[in-house]
């Protein structure tokens, strides 16, 4: 089956970001689809890790996005065609103990990656991720649209609204040329899947309280976010990166990946799911006082649903269906199902009809 027009097959990829959670599920897809990948990332934080259970064979470079030199030599040695920037602090909490790093890496680490890509002929696409905390938190009942105002009141959701601004100008100022790359933004709603190992994130912890025969702390049971499963969003990034490469120009803008409505969740609705599909996971809520999060966060994807005909595949049952049978099959048995639920999302999307798996 050819996914993505074939576009990805014998294509030099490079992705920042390949040992993370997303980076790994994204360098897996793109193997499978007969890229060239390169990763640049630092060293995986967390043992387990997803990146290293993987064992994929991809050219790595162990750097960090904040040393511009050493990101340039980088380019220029693999002579990239399409770039997917996802090396990031992508952690909320993290985000106020540690306010510098996180500023520094999502903002100075996304021009210094685009300034290699503005010094390396060969990058002809971008699709820089972000998220969906990205916007200016209203607590609003309906989705976020890409046009709608950005911020953030944390320093992870202003720094990835700063990153957001970067990537616009640079296309605006370095860009716009008729040879120049095409430079798209994604945005994301809460992804969950198998191999996160994340801290202050709800899967993750919940899957080492079970390891460790604990109950989970929970700090905010009613707040509501768009769940859906990691390959969600990177049909998404896979889809608009298609776009690019075939130089359609229209698309070099800002796109949101979100679920359908049913998707919007809250933590203790998500809890009651993965309970009913793996028994044995307990948790209880925490009364201590907490750093501000955002409560009510919905994302409206009609822009990429009608323009990039980008759809989801799995439904919010069958993302956490799918996310705890992993981690099930990795606690019971050490195996790693990624490619096997890799499978199985393109068979869903093939019998769906979504346009990227259409032969």
């Amino acid at each position: 089956m050819k996914l993505f027009a074939d576009i990805y097959r014998g294509k030099r990829v490079l992705i920042t970001g390949h040992t993370g959670f997303k980076g790994s599920w994204l360098a897996q897809w793109l193997n499978e689809l007969g890229a060239h990948v390169t990763g640049i990332a630092l060293p995986p934080e967390t043992q387990p890790n997803h990146w290293d259970l993987l064992g994929l064979a991809t050219n790595e470079h162990c750097l960090d996005i904040r040393d511009p030199e050493a990101l340039k030599r980088t380019f220029m040695a693999t002579e990239p065609e399409i770039v997917f920037h996802l090396a990031a602090q992508p952690l909320v909490r993290r985000s106020y103990r540690a306010p510098l790093e996180t500023w520094s890496t999502n903002v100075m680490g996304t021009a210094n990656v685009l300034e290699a890509c503005r010094q390396t002929p060969s990058v002809r696409a971008i699709v820089a991720i972000t998220t969906d905390k990205c916007y200016e938190n209203r607590e609003w009942p309906w989705g976020y649209r890409e046009s709608d105002r950005l911020g953030g009141h944390d320093p992870y959701s202003a720094s990835k609204a700063g990153s957001e601004l970067v990537a616009a100008s640079y296309r605006s100022a370095f860009f716009n040329a008729e040879n120049a790359p095409l430079l798209a933004t994604a945005r994301a709603g809460n992804v969950i899947g198998g191999g996160d190992w994340s801290e202050d994130r709800l899967i993750p912890d919940l899957v080492r309280s079970v390891a460790q025969g604990q109950s989970l702390e929970i700090r905010s049971p009613y707040a509501t976010r768009p769940w859906q499963h990691v390959l969600e969003s990177l049909s998404g990034y896979l889809l608009l990166g298609q776009h690019l490469l075939q130089g359609d120009k229209v698309y070099a803008e800002a796109w949101n990946f979100g679920p359908e409505p049913e998707g919007n969740r809250t933590v203790s609705e998500v809890l009651g799911k993965l309970n009913s599909n793996w028994s044995s996971l307990r948790w209880h809520v925490t009364e201590k006082p907490q750093p501000h999060e955002a409560t009510l966060l919905y994302l409206d994807s009609a822009k990429a649903r009608s323009k990039l005909h980008w759809q989801p595949v799995w439904n919010f049952d069958t993302a956490l269906e799918k996310t705890a049978g992993w981690y099930r099959a990795w606690l019971e048995s050490g195996k790693v199902t990624s490619r096997e639920q890799l499978v199985d999302y393109i068979t869903a999307a093939a019998q769906t009809g979504v346009e990227w798996a259409r032969p």
